[in-house]
């Protein structure tokens, strides 16, 4: 039993290495021996838990993904803060949530690195929020919260590219309440188009910033 205590910590340590270097130098950037000395563990050690850097970066990914999905999963189920758009409102909560997330937690900014840099092993991280804000985007068009001909995939795309902008900051975390301000100026310009007058993004966004 201790061993294998010893065996979790010691993986712990190094998922959490990984994700640090991998958010910050990316994934052709960062070397396992650098994630060893980081961790404070052998090269041994490290291939004995991830035999392949690839195995590592999945892993990484894997989390990242996890904590994502349960993030949003949360801000989803909130009810809604202001009276109408209650779909529009969910979707611009779960954008800010994610938004944070790449800016505040290096296991999630490294899942959203490795799956903008193609890296080899994991699978696409916008996974672990798209499909959530694609139904709530369906939805709100079948019941004409979206203004008539507004395409909701066209819209999930536009944010898509625009969460992953988030991963351009060379500092996140220090930046990260800049990035939540741009997001709502991105958003009060959008929902002009999507519904015909702005409602306030800001009120509706309000979420782990």
């Amino acid at each position: 039993m201790v061993s294998q205590e010893r065996a979790e910590r010691t993986r712990g340590r190094l998922l959490e290495a990984a994700a640090r270097e991998f958010s910050l130098q990316g994934y052709s950037g960062t070397s396992l021996q650098r994630i060893s000395r980081c961790a404070g563990v052998t090269m041994g050690a490290l291939t004995f838990h991830f035999p392949t850097k690839p195995a590592l970066a999945e892993a990484v990914h894997a989390r990242g993904s996890e904590i994502t999905r349960e993030a949003v999963a949360r801000t989803g189920a909130e009810p809604p803060e202001e009276p109408g758009h209650p779909l529009l409102q969910r979707v611009i909560r779960i954008s800010h949530t994610v938004a944070a997330l790449l800016c505040k937690e290096p296991t999630v900014r490294a899942a959203g690195r490795l799956t903008r840099e193609g890296a080899p092993g994991p699978a696409d991280w916008t996974d672990s929020w798209l499909p959530d804000v694609r139904g709530l985007l369906d939805q709100a068009s079948r019941e004409k919260e979206l203004r008539t001909g507004v395409d909701p995939e066209i819209v999930a795309l536009l944010l898509r590219y625009l969460i992953l902008g988030v991963l351009d900051s060379p500092q996140p975390t220090e930046g990260c309440a800049s990035h939540l301000a741009r997001l709502n100026a991105v958003w009060a310009v959008l929902l002009t188009g999507l519904i015909g007058n702005a409602v306030d993004a800001a009120q509706a966004g309000d979420g782990p910033g």
